[in-house]
């Protein structure tokens, strides 16, 4: 594992009087698989969307590989080298797999938009790069024999697997993944658990929200447990399942997250 990655320091967020987010402070190291777990409405997705710029934060500091984050556009954060997934998939219908795919590989393109209009000659050469690039990502998510089919057109749990692989596409050092088992079958979550672990040797840093435990225990470094938008506890995974506040707000629970 590596140096901190990213710094949470009395984070705030409230939509009107509702605190959804109340003073929550913790670290990622480098490297990690580090879950966000707890009840429905604990603000774990809330919290993915104070990192990744979709909410402006009410209160405290948020700092990524020591650069401040609040106040930054999703685009910049972005760039920055954060992705994610979200608990809706977000994939685009009209587009095929390896469209969809490609579509993550925008930052490392440098045409510009006055570039595309005239078709300048190193725009085919560069379309080939980033397809080349997008099919490397969809051999790693075992889908590069659905390249050309619709994105929509697969299981689920294979389309789950895009949205991942769309998000690496960017080449991020952070992937945040939004509640990624959700609708799948046991051996459909076999396969996520094993490509988020693949992900981690990548040298990726994770953050996974999940409500299937035994896949949150079996590869997560760290857990951290929401509670109203509290942090009640934080460790390893084996000490997490003991604490009995964990247990009476979540694990006991057969809830999901708003």
């Amino acid at each position: 594992m590596g140096q901190e990655i990213l710094n949470v320091r009395g984070l705030q967020k409230s939509f009107g009087g509702l605190r959804a987010i109340d003073s929550l402070s913790f670290t990622v190291i480098g490297g990690q698989i580090k879950s966000i777990i707890g009840p429905n409405g604990a603000g774990k997705t809330t919290l993915f969307n104070l990192i990744t710029g979709v909410y402006p934060p009410s209160g405290g500091v948020f700092e990524f590989e020591g650069k401040r984050l609040n106040g930054l556009k999703p685009h910049a954060i972005a760039r920055l080298g954060i992705s994610r997934t979200f608990q809706g998939l977000e994939l685009f219908s009209n587009m095929t797999v390896l469209e969809n795919v490609m579509v993550g590989c925008h930052r490392q393109s440098s045409v510009g938009l006055l570039q595309a209009g005239f078709r300048l000659s190193r725009i085919p050469k560069e379309e080939e790069e980033i397809q080349q690039k997008a099919m490397e990502e969809l051999h790693f998510m075992g889908l590069e024999s659905k390249a050309r089919a619709g994105a929509t057109s697969m299981p689920l749990g294979e389309q789950k697997l895009l949205e991942i692989g769309r998000a690496l596409a960017t080449q991020p050092k952070l992937l945040l993944l939004d509640e990624p088992a959700a609708g799948l079958n046991m051996r459909e979550t076999e396969k996520l658990s094993e490509t988020i672990l693949r992900i981690r040797e990548r040298g990726i840093t994770v953050m996974l929200v999940e409500h299937d435990m035994s896949l949150v225990m079996g590869i997560s470094d760290e857990v951290l447990v929401l509670n109203y938008g509290k942090k009640i506890a934080e460790g390893l995974p084996r000490d997490i399942q003991r604490k009995p506040e964990v247990v009476a707000a979540y694990l006991g629970e057969e809830t999901r997250d708003a």
